[in-house]
């Protein structure tokens, strides 16, 4: 009875929780794997976002939902510091000084990129449990004006969040199976766009300057988990396209009349415990951004259908591949030190620049550290820290004659501190 009464006041806590989280969402940007985060929870970030088979916390269903399904009893709160540094470079165009230069987006640069999750195992083979959690964002936030743009500073400022309540299953002793279901809200702003209002646009009014606009939607996400034997431990992972509500404020500015769904993923990961103290992981993951029009169709080619149609312009994006490298090692009963690496796909062309001075995210290689104590009365308290080193990608006829010609170059890095306290129930 007492067990129970524990597990009713946790629920009744984490959903009181759940308004909090929305509310610092708002302040979410990301740009690390694409737009997708590196890592969910901070375990899983200081070891360079692997987990689709090394579930370490009731983060573990951004993952591999299958994950919830060997934690246990846990609540895991957490925040994480990020952030992004971003710069582009207009150069060569015949506007001359009054357009050539180097722009610097990061009037807003400071974000905190909150993390929740609570599970609870139901009897031995099933478990319920709740991942809140963001999937990612872009935002840029130009100090001066950008002419090519418009006439205004430019910007934009994109949230994505899930609330992904989660069920697992043992279908035998070694094999847990996992499915969420991913409750997704989107926030959206955009300014400084003029130039992009009429003529090029299919609805002129819903282009720029609009103020904040919401999108709500839902998607599924399975996954799988089997131990081989004492030592090896396999996953899988897929997420089904997020389909999104429209984005009606912005119906002139993205493709499909405001449509911004978020993409699918899949994936695989292996986690072998290579002796008592150390386990090394390792997953490679898919993201399919040019299968939303909005992400995925090329701007240029695309500028003349209008902007807001079926078929205008998007950010040029291309399909992303991560692979993720993670070590774990426990130092002693109550200290676990991490480490980790992950290098993404690069998703900008070099002839897709302009559109993607509202979001650079062209950083490829991350490093991660991380580490846990372990307290009293079964909680512990865990740190990631990450570093994703400057990349840069160069215009390549990215600025078309009508606009004056010349190439748009785009530069980023990026830092993230995080922090979670977790206990087990």
């Amino acid at each position: 009875m007492k067990s129970a009464a524990i597990n009713t006041s946790a629920m009744k806590f984490s959903l009181k929780l759940l308004p909090l989280f929305v509310l610092l969402a708002s302040t979410e940007a990301s740009a690390t794997d694409g737009y997708f985060a590196h890592g969910y929870g901070v375990k899983s970030q200081g070891m360079g976002g692997v987990g689709i088979a090394l579930p370490q916390d009731a983060l573990a269903a951004a993952t591999n939902p299958a994950g919830m399904g060997l934690i246990g009893d846990r609540i895991d709160l957490g925040a994480t510091w990020f952030r992004p540094i971003r710069e582009s470079e207009i150069s060569g165009n015949l506007g001359g000084s009054s357009v050539n230069g180097t722009y610097d987006a990061n009037e807003s640069k400071n974000f905190i990129i909150p993390e929740f999750g609570y599970n609870r195992q139901i009897n031995p083979d099933v478990t319920l449990g709740v991942s809140v959690y963001g999937n990612g964002g872009m935002n840029t936030d130009y100090k001066k004006t950008v002419p090519l743009l418009g006439s205004l500073p430019a910007g934009i400022d994109l949230i994505q969040l899930f609330v992904a309540p989660t069920v697992t299953w043992k279908l035998t002793p070694s094999n847990t199976i996992g499915v969420s279901v991913n409750l997704a809200y989107q926030r959206f702003a955009a300014k400084g766009l003029e130039n992009f209002a009429s003529p090029a646009s299919t609805s002129s009014d819903n282009v720029t300057n609009k103020g904040h606009d919401n999108s709500y939607g839902a998607g599924l996400h399975i996954g799988w988990i089997g131990q081989l034997n004492d030592f090896v431990t396999l996953g899988a992972t897929y997420q089904t396209k997020t389909y999104m509500s429209k984005f009606d404020k912005y119906k002139g500015l993205f493709a499909e009349g405001g449509d911004f769904d978020i993409p699918e993923t899949y994936g695989v990961g292996i986690a072998v415990k290579a002796t008592p103290q150390l386990t090394v992981a390792a997953d490679v993951q898919r993201i399919n951004y040019s299968d939303v029009a909005s992400v995925g169709n090329l701007s240029l080619s695309n500028l003349g259908n209008g902007l807001g149609a079926n078929n205008g312009a998007g950010f040029g994006w291309r399909d992303v591949t991560a692979v993720k490298l993670g070590a774990s090692y426990v130092w002693n009963e109550q200290l676990t030190l991490r480490a980790g690496y992950n290098h993404s796909t690069q998703p900008i062309r070099g002839g897709e620049t302009l559109f993607n001075i509202l979001a650079p995210g062209v950083v490829q290689d991350h490093l991660t550290l991380g580490t846990t104590w372990l307290l009293e009365n079964k909680a512990e308290l865990s740190l990631a820290y990450m570093h994703a080193f400057e990349n840069s990608v160069n215009g390549s006829g990215s600025i078309p004659a009508g606009f004056g010609g010349g190439e748009a170059n785009l530069k980023m890095y990026q830092d993230s501190l995080g922090v979670a306290y977790g206990w087990k129930l």
